[in-house]
Order: C-alpha cells, then sequence, then structure tokens
C-alpha cells in the first residue's frame, strides 16, 4: 500500500469512527438519564487522562478513537434533559447535518465565487430576519457571537455620526455617549473598550424591578450628556436579559431615540427567537422602528453553536462604507457576476464560516410552524419551573 493511499484509508476510517461515536455516545447516550451531565474532574487530574501533547508520530486509527471515546466520556453532556446551565441547550440533528456539510466543503463566505451557494442562503436568511424584524429593507451580517452583533452596531452607530473616525482615529472626536440598561450583556463594556471609547464613557440607565430599562430614565441621561456637550451615540436595548429573561420596552425606547435621534440597537442574543412566536412576540413589539437588531439563533431556536447575527434597518451601504477597504485580490468592483454578491468588505473578518447554512437547513427542515411550537413549548417549561419554584422553592 501507498504512502498516500495508507493516509487516505486512516483518514477515511477515523472519520467513520468519529462520526459513529457522534451518533452513539453523544446524540444518542447523552440524552440518557442514567447517565451524568458531567464526570467533573479537577484540571490537574484530567490532564493525567489525556493524551493532550502533539508528537512527530503520527496516530492509529484506535489511538484517535481512544482520544474521542475521552473527549465525549470527560465533557459535559449539553444534550442530557438535566443541563440547564446555558441559554441553548441540546443538539438539533438536522442543523448538526448542516454543519457537517458546511464544514466539508471548506470554504470562506466572502465572495461569491468561492462561496456561490453559502452566499445566497446566507442573504435569503437575512431578508428572512429583516422581514421578521419588519424591516422594509436593509442590509446584515453573520458575525461570530452575539458580543460581536452589538459591537458591530455600536461602530456603525459612531461611524454615522462621524464617518472621519475610520481614518482619523478617536483623537479629537467629541466624546461619543453609549446608553444601556442596567442589566445589559457585559459585551457593552467589553466592545466600549475594545473599540478606544471606553467604558467609563457608558451611561448606565436604570431598569424596573422586572429588569427592563426605563423609558423615563433614558430620557433624562440623553438630555444631561447633551448639557454636557457629549454627544448621544447608541442606545442598546435588550430583548430577554441573561439573568432576568427581561424584555425592554422597544416603542417607548424608540419614541425617545426618534425624539433625539440617537440609534437605537435591539441586543435579542436570547430573546429574538420569540420573533417566530405569534404567542409572544409580543414581547418584542416596536423592534421595526430600531436601526439595528442582533440575535443568537444558537440560543433558544437551537441552530448548532456559533450562529449570530446583526440585521440593519435600512441604512444603504453602510456595512460596507464602515467596514470596507476594498482590498483588490478579493473584491473587483468589475466581476461578471455583479460585485453586490461580495460580502467580506462588509465583515470585520476575512476568513469566515458558512454559519448561515446550518440554520437554512434546519429551517427549511423544521419550517416556521414547527419552530413557532418549540418556541411555545419552552416558554411553557419555564411556567412549571417557576411554578416549582414557588412551590418548593430554590
Amino acid at each position: 500500500m501507498g504512502f498516500h493511499t495508507k493516509i487516505h484509508t486512516t483518514i477515511r476510517r477515523s472519520f467513520d469512527v468519529c462520526s459513529n461515536l457522534i451518533v452513539h455516545d453523544v446524540l444518542e447516550d447523552g440524552k440518557k438519564e442514567e447517565n451524568k451531565v458531567i464526570k467533573f474532574q479537577y484540571p490537574k487530574d484530567l490532564k493525567k487522562q489525556l493524551d493532550l501533547e502533539i508528537q512527530d508520530k503520527s496516530s492509529t486509527v484506535d489511538e484517535l478513537m481512544e482520544l474521542c471515546k475521552s473527549t465525549i466520556d470527560n465533557s459535559v453532556r449539553t444534550t442530557h434533559p438535566f443541563f440547564n446551565n446555558q441559554l441553548w441547550q441540546g443538539v438539533d440533528a438536522v442543523g448538526l447535518a448542516g454543519l457537517y456539510l458546511a464544514h466539508a466543503l471548506k470554504t470562506s463566505v466572502y465572495t461569491y465565487e468561492m462561496a456561490p451557494v453559502f452566499l445566497l442562503v446566507e442573504n435569503a436568511i437575512l431578508q428572512k430576519i429583516r422581514d421578521l424584524c419588519g424591516f422594509s429593507e436593509g442590509d446584515g451580517i453573520f458575525c461570530p457571537g452575539g458580543s460581536m452583533g452589538n459591537m458591530y452596531a455600536i461602530n456603525l452607530a459612531r461611524y454615522q455620526i462621524n464617518p472621519e473616525v475610520k481614518t482619523k482615529g478617536v483623537r479629537g472626536y467629541q466624546q461619543s455617549i453609549i446608553f444601556t440598561s442596567d442589566v445589559s450583556h457585559y459585551s457593552i463594556t467589553k466592545g466600549a473598550s475594545f473599540m478606544g471609547i471606553g467604558s467609563d464613557n457608558i451611561q448606565i440607565v436604570k431598569s424596573d424591578d422586572a429588569g427592563r430599562m426605563l423609558p423615563d430614565e433614558l430620557e433624562k441621561a440623553i438630555v444631561s450628556t447633551k448639557e454636557k456637550g457629549d454627544t448621544p451615540m447608541i442606545v442598546v436595548a435588550t430583548s430577554g436579559t441573561t439573568v432576568q429573561g427581561a424584555y425592554d420596552p422597544l416603542d417607548k425606547l424608540a419614541d425617545v431615540c426618534e425624539k433625539h435621534g440617537v440609534w437605537l440597537h435591539v441586543d435579542g442574543a436570547w430573546g429574538g427567537s420569540v420573533l417566530l412566536s405569534r404567542q409572544h412576540k409580543y414581547k418584542m413589539k416596536g423592534v421595526h422602528r430600531a436601526d439595528s437588531f442582533s440575535w443568537c439563533l444558537h440560543k433558544m431556536m437551537g441552530v448548532p453553536i456559533q450562529c449570530s447575527v446583526l440585521v440593519l434597518n435600512k441604512k444603504g451601504d453602510l456595512l460596507k462604507r464602515c467596514h470596507g477597504v476594498s482590498a483588490s485580490y478579493l473584491f473587483q468592483s468589475d466581476k461578471f457576476y455583479g460585485a453586490g454578491y461580495d460580502t467580506g468588505d462588509k465583515s470585520l473578518q476575512c476568513s469566515r464560516l458558512a454559519d448561515a447554512f446550518k440554520a437554512w437547513f434546519m429551517w427549511k427542515a423544521k419550517g416556521d410552524l414547527l419552530l413557532e411550537r418549540e418556541i411555545d413549548h419552552k416558554f411553557d417549561l419555564a411556567k412549571v419551573d417557576i411554578g416549582n419554584i414557588y412551590l418548593y422553592g430554590m
């Protein structure tokens, strides 16, 4: 057997073994109540069990199989019925199949010639989400996580106020202020620090006992900012806060933002999935008035991690103007198929995974109605949990 043939055979056998383990040990056994959610070990003990060192010699199929088994055995089983630690749970088999296919084709979603199907799929999903939001037109991009979606929105709002910040930076630039509630996601603070805005320039707005931002307090904060000579840049509202699951009153916040000419961004990383439910979408009444909306489809909707999106309400080609640098080796303006299909210059990334495909594949398989039933069922389960807490205590 030749060297290349031997390598190919080993790779194929490794793939088959790993695929079988994923189906049996992860997807099937991972749901069994008699198994533990995690067999916890301290790092020093776990290191002794794992063969972590990269060596010169190739591993055998049997060795790779043991690595797979050890990885599965010592990992958190997020498909387990008792796993309730995060804002997501379980693995959707159809979504996983979409992820497999996208990764097997191993391409980057920056130009149409490199990812023709995936770019059309991404455009279709972005349009679907804009329709759910009630945006008559707009743009969007898939990004690596809800935190990045929020940071995109902050950067776009800053650029819209002063496009020169892209070339001249923040020196000599009138200070801009971010407004968000006292229970908003920590990515707002991270984004302000990362982009040179500074965490001290976040104005925290009070929320009520249920965790919802108070519109009157927002208006007071914006007026105060203007009186100090600073510029209100963006209001980051939350649809589904991390701890309480609170939904900010978007319509009333939009009234304030429109009055003062401030960008309204809605962080719907967790709670945005209610847009799929006729019963619960009232929680996001007014989202159609937002300037931007970020959503993690891998949370309540259940798409495999990671799958996050930012969509814009109108704004023309703002994404490209803000982030584009027109790298000529990728983004030529005279492409025969039309350069408008290329998305790479809108993104902060160059290489970008086809995250939209697994969402699209799963969405096609289930349709709006089945996804709606799943969302409604999750809210029904939450009501049961609340009842049990009141009945039995924490």
